[in-house]
């Protein structure tokens, strides 16, 4: 394994930190002031577009997606780094970048399995940064960390599929440019395989019977970051056969597909937002005082910044590992890997940037930083994609097996 970077990693790692440094950080506070002004707070304010404008004309636009036909063409491992740098800005410079989730899953999706028809009436416009998109897997009335639970239908009739279900917590979806939704649902409930009676297809957000319901709050307050989560019922909603995406009971493949990069790119950037929390943290410990001397000279919070770079580290070597894994013998060659990093650096993450809130005091739980916002998102992220609890299960039986 050799995690040196290359020259074009090298080259566009240097003009996405001037372009964070130049015009990313400074929109931050710029992008608060713009929201508070907006008719609904779902709007998105006039310096993303600028800052999407900016990036497209540098070159920094769709770098997940490894497909050169649609993306950039880079290894999993060539953007690790680049995704690590955007984590920095997690609320900003993903979406600038049109790489922010759930739009880079759903891209994903439709450049492996979607239709010519699909990918020119969808995914293009996705691609170009013009409309958004949604992905509606979980719900509320079961454990969805189990697929095969999911309870909406997707019932054929004649040329057409009927779909009902009722889900929540879809990310993308309060967005006004959200204009597609992927759902997930049960084609064949009474199935003998029950990881083939799922299918996924392709819900326009104005086809009647789609109801965006409500927001769903994160931690009391609503994240506008991926354009919200959403309570979105479906009461048979009508669209054509040719929405489905792949074929009828294909969609637990197609969403284990999806979730494989999903996952190490939340893991990228977890890494940058726990530099930015040590950071914070540092700057915070040098430039104040309490009981007769500086913060940096109290030890526990060397032990605290110190613990933290160990962390960092660790993390960035097992994710880097992985993203190697993923290129060189694919997502299921390296499933122990991902499943070790997706329990292991939202945990760490979440306790780094506790220390950095605990460090600031007032301050990290207010909104002069940005630490309340990095701690709910690196902790939601403890569930999202499958929780700790289901991969911990998945990687000890995948361990055991070895010696049955």
């Amino acid at each position: 394994m050799d995690f040196a970077f290359d020259a074009r990693t090298e080259e566009l790692r240097g003009e996405l930190l001037a372009f964070m440094d130049e015009h990313v950080y400074p929109a931050e506070p710029v992008a608060e002031e713009q929201r508070a002004a907006l008719a609904s707070p779902w709007d998105v304010p006039p310096v993303v577009e600028e800052l999407k404008a900016e990036a497209r004309r540098r070159g920094l636009w769709n770098l997940f997606l490894p497909d050169a036909g649609y993306g950039a063409g880079l290894t999993n491992l060539q953007y690790a780094p680049l995704a690590e740098i955007t984590g920095r800005s997690p609320h900003l410079a993903p979406t600038a970048l049109n790489c922010a989730a759930p739009d880079t899953g759903n891209m994903e999706l439709l450049s492996q399995f979607g239709s010519a028809e699909q990918k020119k009436r969808w995914l293009e416009p996705l691609l170009a940064g013009e409309i958004r998109s949604a992905f509606a897997m979980t719900e509320p009335e079961v454990a969805s960390s189990d697929a095969t639970n999911i309870e909406t239908r997707i019932e054929r009739d004649g040329d057409a599929y009927v779909v009902t279900g009722r889900k929540w917590y879809i990310s993308g979806a309060m967005y006004p440019g959200c204009e597609i939704f992927i759902v997930m649902g049960k084609t064949d409930p009474e199935g003998a395989d029950p990881r083939r009676q799922q299918s996924m297809i392709l819900v326009p957000r104005d086809t009647p019977g789609l109801e965006v319901r409500r927001a769903m709050r994160v931690y009391g307050f609503e994240d506008h970051s991926h354009g919200g989560h959403a309570e979105v019922v479906f009461d048979r909603v009508r669209v054509p056969a040719s929405h489905l995406i792949g074929e009828e009971g294909g969609g637990f493949a197609i969403a284990q597909a999806r979730l494989g990069p999903g996952r190490i790119h939340h893991c990228m950037r977890l890494i940058g937002m726990a530099e930015r929390a040590i950071e914070l943290m540092c700057r915070r410990a040098v430039s104040r005082t309490a009981f007769g001397k500086p913060l940096a000279q109290q030890g526990v919070v060397q032990e605290w910044i110190a613990d933290a770079r160990v962390a960092v580290e660790q993390l960035r070597l097992l994710v880097l590992k992985t993203a190697w894994l993923m290129d060189t013998v694919g997502n299921r060659g390296a499933h122990t890997e991902i499943q070790a990093i997706k329990i292991a650096t939202p945990r760490a993450v979440v306790d780094i940037i506790d220390k950095a809130v605990q460090l600031h005091g007032a301050g990290g739980v207010s909104q002069d930083f940005p630490l309340a916002e990095l701690w709910a998102a690196a902790r939601t992220l403890r569930l999202a994609d499958g929780p700790d609890e289901v991969h911990q299960r998945s990687l000890a039986r995948r361990e055991l097996g070895r010696y049955r």
